[in-house]
């Protein structure tokens, strides 16, 4: 692997892993689900917490699966896949770290 290599698909990977940290599973889900915004009662916080305060046990819990998810099928992928383009534990340590970031 070349050194550009060595530095762009890591970068690329936690970029990845950020954006997918992004997302917000209980706007999300609660969209899918015909929910208010969570964001819009309660403590106003996108959370698993504030989306059980709709009285909707399932979006809440499928939020917190979400949510959980996010960090961790990130890591796993690169821990899988990443060997092949050389990207070991120390990328998928840094693509997890960089999915909590995005979750921030």
């Amino acid at each position: 692997m070349t050194g550009m290599q060595e530095t762009l698909f890591p970068l690329l990977a936690a970029i990845v892993g950020y954006l997918i940290g992004s997302l917000s599973f209980a706007v999300i889900i609660s969209r899918v689900m015909g929910l208010s915004d969570p964001r819009s009662y309660g403590s106003g916080n996108p959370g698993a917490t504030n989306v059980l305060r709709s009285g909707n046990k399932a979006a809440a819990i499928l939020t917190l699966v979400f949510d959980a998810l996010k960090g961790y099928l990130p890591a796993l992928a690169v821990a899988i896949w990443g060997p092949r383009l050389g990207l070991g534990e120390g990328t998928a340590a840094l693509v997890g770290l960089a999915a909590f970031l995005g979750h921030l």
